[in-house]
């Protein structure tokens, strides 16, 4: 048995699924469904024409000219300015949340207060499961081992006391 060509994706079908959709033969619907490869490499999303561009390299600012986008947003201040949340309740008082809105877009704020990559909110760590909770707080802790002392650990394992059974006192 030689199989001529194998059904992929939905773009193949070209309209049959809408058709059995439609005319109510979930049957059929749903053996077209498992005929369609489960592999998301083979998906049409993946599979769209391609168009050449006349000049790939388009810097950032002439995209955002192009789309009529607005001011870039930082990642995080240059300097860390407290005064941000003061500033904005007066904008909240004398213009209300419209000013505020402007503002945003004239002249977005910074994503975040910090520009340390590696620091992770506390809220962000309370969400997630204990398991990650532990290995975060595992990895991001100081790890030194207190030096046992082996001569003292063995000189009690020399005492009589240890070896005498437990007595439970009754009452």
């Amino acid at each position: 048995m030689q199989i001529d060509g194998l059904l992929l994706n939905e773009s193949q079908l070209d309209n049959r699924l809408n058709k059995s959709v439609h005319e109510q033969r979930s049957g059929e619907f749903a053996l077209l469904l498992a005929m369609l490869s489960h592999d998301v490499l083979d998906f049409s999303q993946f599979h769209l024409p391609k168009s050449e561009l006349a000049n790939t390299q388009i810097s950032e600012q002439a995209l955002r000219n192009e789309l009529g986008a607005g001011p870039k947003q930082a990642l995080a201040p240059e300097q860390f300015d407290m005064l941000i949340g003061e500033q904005n309740a007066f904008r909240l008082l004398s213009g209300g949340l419209t000013d505020i809105r402007l503002r945003q877009c004239l002249n977005p704020e910074p994503l975040t207060i910090r520009d340390d990559k590696c620091h992770v909110p506390l809220n962000v760590i309370d969400n997630c499961e204990p398991a990650v909770r532990k290995r975060y707080y595992t990895n991001n802790s100081v790890t030194e081992r207190p030096q046992m002392d082996a001569a003292a650990f063995y000189d009690g394992l020399k005492d009589e006391l240890i070896h005498q059974p437990l007595y439970l006192a009754t009452a």
